[in-house]
This record gives structure tokens, C-alpha cells and sequence, in this order.
């Protein structure tokens, strides 16, 4: 069995769409023997996590699954190794930082971390 990182990409529509695209990418762990057999289970992880419900605006939203995007398989785990990169283009540098900053201080003064829990 070999585990592989796949990213899932959803788009997120509120009401009647008329706003600017908003899509959510997801990395997560797949367990396969295959490239091919983790790339079907993560579409099924995919189609089974599509939702719609309303918002408190009283809004249908839907999360709909698009595709997989990216699959790699993780052959080491290395205390360190990247796993993913991305670079963001911002239009103002220190509010970006300054959110970073701020997740960060969250992570470190909070007693109850994110953690992914896998069903």
C-alpha cells in the first residue's frame, strides 16, 4: 500500500452565482495500491463531499466537486520534505502578512489546534 497526496478542487456557488468564482482546493491522503486506484478513490471522496444547504442569509450554497488536480505519491515521509507549494500574488504585501502573522499567533496561543479528522 502506498500513500498518495491528492488535491481535490471544489467550487463554492451561494445563491443565483452572481459573484466572483470561489473554488476550494484540498490536500488530502489517499491509501492505494496504484496511482490509478488513488486517483479513483479520491474522486469518490470527492462526489461523497459535495453538499448543499443553506446559509444564514437563507442562500442555497453549493459545494460541487470539480476534479482532481494533482496526485503524488509520497514515497519517503522526511521529517521537513515539502509537500505542496503555491505562490500567491497579492496586491498589498503587508495585509497578506499580516494575516499570516496572525494565523500563526492563533495556532500558537490556542489550546485546541486544526487537526484534519478523517472518517
Amino acid at each position: 500500500m502506498n500513500w498518495y497526496l491528492a488535491k481535490m478542487v471544489f467550487r463554492i456557488v451561494c445563491g443565483d452565482g452572481d459573484h466572483t468564482a470561489q473554488f476550494d482546493e484540498q490536500l488530502r491522503l489517499v491509501a492505494a495500491s496504484s496511482k490509478e486506484e488513488a486517483f479513483s478513490k479520491a474522486q469518490e471522496i470527492g462526489q461523497k463531499e459535495q453538499e448543499t444547504f443553506y446559509n444564514r442569509k437563507e442562500q442555497l450554497v453549493q459545494w460541487q466537486f470539480i476534479n482532481i488536480s494533482e496526485l503524488y505519491r509520497l514515497s519517503d515521509l522526511i521529517d521537513g520534505a515539502e509537500l505542496y507549494s503555491r505562490i500567491e500574488e497579492k496586491d498589498n504585501a503587508e495585509s497578506y502578512i499580516y494575516t499570516v502573522n496572525q494565523k500563526a499567533e492563533n495556532i500558537f496561543f490556542t489550546q485546541t489546534h486544526q487537526l484534519l479528522q478523517l472518517a
